[in-house]
């Protein structure tokens, strides 16, 4: 990275495998073709800057990058660098924190600005016969904007019903994405598992009442970590970090990201591929099949599942058989993350089983 501000303009984009060794068993075991595992794709977007909702700061574009994206990562500096220029000064996390929380809480209120009288305006025009749709769209609205303006909180703080959500997707509040915060420490600091921010910036993420994670890091030792397994090797990397007694922070980033998006997995294995699926969690069988092709979702006859802890135990899909632990589950099952499923589904030309 560049040291001035703004050296991130455009957003650098990555594709990062999540870490799984139940991935890597299937993989070892079935020996596939083809290994496709879960992933998340991240995006290093510059981080936002006083007046950003007025366009301070190419503020508008970095606004826009963010309201692309289903989640945050936030970044929080913790490290004193003399080298390492700060846009504001001096390091301070917290005054960062707010900075960004009230340039997405203002973003949000200028957003409601423009539909909200549209809204009051249909609503007036109806009358008594205003539909209901209508009306909970233009209460939903109300009530987010109390939230913001009134209550200072984002719109993931609240509690919303199932009708309220679906009103809220349509208009993708940059306050109501998820977040995950990262605490950037030094590297003395994150050996000595001591750094005099850390538990501001935990209160201060609590005081948010989104129960949101903090995870405490440095990205100096990643890169460091980075470097040496590049032009060493990976044992001379794990012992840089088994000597400082610490470990690498990534695996629970990237994992921690995928799950703040209520994201899970379910997996189809054989000898010719071993694959992650992604859906959201909470999804009944048909939708699961339907992340594999619509025809699976519409034809959908049942999903043959085990769990991946029962055929690593007995080792085998007939153990599995035999133990009865081999279940046919139908519309109404609920996937759980990790299970190995076969879908059956009906297709035009006769019906045939289909992974």
């Amino acid at each position: 990275a560049e040291n001035y501000p703004f050296c991130t303009i455009e957003p650098n984009e990555a594709r990062v495998p999540l870490p799984d060794a139940r991935f890597e068993w299937l993989c070892d075991y079935h020996k596939p073709a083809s290994k496709v595992s879960a992933a998340l794709q991240i995006w290093d977007i510059a981080g936002l800057v006083k007046g950003a909702h007025e366009g301070h700061g190419l503020g508008n574009a970095f606004l826009s990058n963010i309201q692309a994206v289903d989640g945050l990562y936030h970044m929080c500096r913790a490290f004193d660098d003399p080298d390492v220029t700060h846009v504001e000064g001096e390091v301070d996390p917290i005054r960062d924190l707010n900075i960004i929380a009230e340039e997405l809480r203002l973003k949000d209120l200028e957003k409601i600005d423009k539909i909200l009288p549209e809204l009051e305006a249909k609503v007036s025009r109806a009358g008594n016969n205003c539909p209901k749709p209508l009306k909970l769209e233009r209460d939903t609205i109300v009530k987010v904007k109390k939230l913001l303006e009134d209550d200072k909180k984002p719109v993931r703080a609240a509690d919303w019903s199932g009708s309220e959500i679906a009103i809220l997707n349509e208009q993708l509040f940059l306050t109501a994405k998820p977040g995950v915060y990262l605490a950037n420490m030094s590297e003395k600091d994150f050996f000595r598992k001591k750094n005099k921010w850390l538990p501001k910036i935990k209160d201060w993420i609590d005081k948010q009442g989104t129960g949101e994670v903090l995870i405490p890091f440095s990205a100096a030792v990643e890169a460091q970590y980075l470097d040496i397994e590049v032009n060493e090797s990976t044992e001379a990397a794990d012992a840089y970090l088994k000597d400082n007694g610490v470990q690498s922070m990534l695996p629970k980033i990237i994992t921690t990201g995928y799950s703040s998006l209520n994201l899970i997995y379910f997996f189809t294995a054989g000898s010719d591929e071993v694959k992650c699926w992604t859906i959201r969690g909470g999804s009944f069988a048909p939708e699961a099949a339907g992340a594999i092709h619509t025809d699976f979702k519409e034809g959908f006859i049942c999903a043959e599942v085990m769990k991946y802890t029962d055929f690593k135990e007995l080792g085998s899909e007939s153990a599995v058989k035999a133990a009865g632990k081999y279940k046919q589950q139908g519309k109404t099952y609920i996937v759980e993350d990790g299970d190995i499923i076969f879908f059956k589904f009906n297709v035009a030309s006769g019906g045939k089983a289909k992974k």
